[in-house]
């Protein structure tokens, strides 16, 4: 066989949606896949995250906030990751045997639609850093006008990367990734130097949140199981790319649940220095970079924030499309991309999802929440680790996951459920009301997850086992 080009490999590289990945193809060791995801996981908005929490909790009620909260979640939510290496498959695939083939079409959708609103907060940091670093070297440039057009300029250059395809995307987060790491551990220890830890600690929480500690505890664990929960739609597609079942576990597991958090503490720990050296909390780390940090190290961290944010939005668009083109396989890769483009520059020039951070973070995992649950119950306890590649892919009349006209009622209707009765009586992301004190144990994106993933398994349990396992008479033993 002759060497394939690199436009072919792409496009072998982008048909999640048609192909499982042969063992033979995947590219992607454990430091590969490592760097990657870290890559995607460190974008700016994890500072965002810090200085959210750091506003509400003591010094050390934030970092166990932040660490606990995330590893816990992110160790069960990457179960599912088993499979995506097994069967050379992502998520969205897979899903198509809980919700049915169009219900992940809709869903798939509608979840990468509000995802690529995470990426409409990164291109507005983009443009935040790259209008302090002209700030550094005495050009003032007018913010009213060039953020949006810096914002948007960071789309493109992502849209540029996503284009390339995961070859570019691996080598562009080798360099970034490294860099970002070390650019990371240095601006934690200047936080220390430039303000005394005492001082840090001894900054009280905001009140207004909530009247109890507790209260306040919990709200801000939402907000970091959320923020695992962000990652869960998104986690599952470039494992398929590993080589092995337990690198592609551990590169991704730590890199959302310990480095992610790492740098979601860095953003907290710079907020508090930041109250305490000039009496405000600052969420954007180039002004807080530019306010602690001597001249010389703010404007080389600047600029590697800045440019860690084109990495972020190739690698997000990739994913993303990815994933809408598991549920709508037919639609070019690079049509899908094009059009994330355009919608990731009206978000980003919009500016509603940075103003309503808290808010949007939250409602997003609302929905992801149950599919995290029903795909770990579903994995472990249903299907038992067993599934139909030829009904998932439709080949020769195997239609097990058409259920009714292409969508699993039992599987929607956990989903429906878990989100509704969340908003009636748990938790209402929208107003931060807190309705019942399972949010004091679960939060209220956890009790979704709990919620979705418990109802399917009792499903499992009755008559609707039959509807739920269709499947089973063709199953292969892998």
């Amino acid at each position: 066989m002759g060497k394939v080009s690199n436009a072919e490999f792409i496009r072998q590289e982008t048909i999640t949606g048609t192909v499982p990945m042969l063992s033979k193809d995947r590219t992607y060791g454990f430091w590969d896949l490592f760097l990657i995801t870290s890559g995607f996981s460190i974008a700016t908005w994890c500072y965002t995250q810090g200085a959210y929490v750091a506003q509400y909790l003591s010094f050390s009620q934030m970092l166990i906030n932040i660490f606990c909260f995330n590893i816990v979640w992110i160790l069960v939510e990457c179960i599912p990751i088993f499979f995506a290496v097994r069967y050379g498959i992502d998520l969205w695939v897979w899903l198509r045997s809980v919700l049915g083939i169009k219900g992940v079409a809709i869903l798939a959708t509608i979840i990468s639609m509000a995802n690529f609103g995470w990426y409409a907060v990164d291109s507005q940091l983009f443009a935040s850093s790259m209008i302090n670093l002209f700030d550094g070297f005495g050009i003032k440039l007018d913010q009213a006008v060039w953020k949006p057009v810096l914002g948007v300029l960071c789309v493109v250059l992502g849209t540029m990367i996503a284009l390339g395809g995961p070859n570019v995307i691996k080598w562009v987060n080798r360099f970034l990734v490294t860099a970002l790491l070390v650019v990371g551990a240095v601006v934690v220890i200047i936080c220390f130097t430039a303000v005394p830890i005492s001082s840090m600690m001894a900054v009280q929480p905001d009140t207004s949140l909530y009247e109890s500690g507790l209260g306040r505890f919990m709200l801000s664990a939402e907000g970091n199981v959320a923020f695992a929960f962000s990652w869960s739609t998104q986690a599952l597609v470039l494992p398929r790319l590993a080589k092995s079942e337990k690198g592609g576990y551990w590169a991704t597991s730590l890199a959302y649940g310990v480095v992610a958090p790492f740098f979601v503490a860095a953003g907290g720990v710079m907020a508090l220095a930041m109250f305490v050296h000039a009496g405000y909390y600052e969420s954007d780390p180039t002004v807080m970079l530019a306010t602690l940090a001597g001249p010389g190290f703010a404007l080389f961290s600047l600029l590697m924030v800045a440019f860690a944010n084109i990495g972020t939005q190739g690698t997000g668009s990739y994913v993303n499309c990815m994933i809408i083109k598991s549920g709508l396989p037919k639609i070019s890769y690079k049509l899908l991309v094009f059009l994330a483009m355009i919608y990731v520059s009206i978000l980003t020039v919009w500016g509603w999802v940075m103003d309503n951070f808290g808010s949007f973070i939250s409602m997003a995992a609302q929905i992801q929440g149950p599919i995290i649950g029903m795909t770990v119950v579903d994995y472990l306890f249903v299907k038992k680790r067993k599934i139909s590649l030829k009904s998932l892919y439709n080949i020769d009349g195997h239609k097990a996951y058409d259920f009714s006209r292409g969508f699993n009622l039992v599987g929607l209707g956990c989903l429906v459920i878990a989100f509704v009765t969340n908003i009636l009586f748990v938790y209402n992301p929208l107003t931060a009301e807190i309705k019942s004190p399972i949010f004091m144990v679960l939060t209220g994106s956890g009790y979704t997850a709990v919620c979705g993933g418990l109802l399917y398994w009792l499903a499992s349990l009755t008559p609707l086992r039959k509807y739920m396992l269709k499947d089973r008479d063709e199953i292969e033993i892998v």
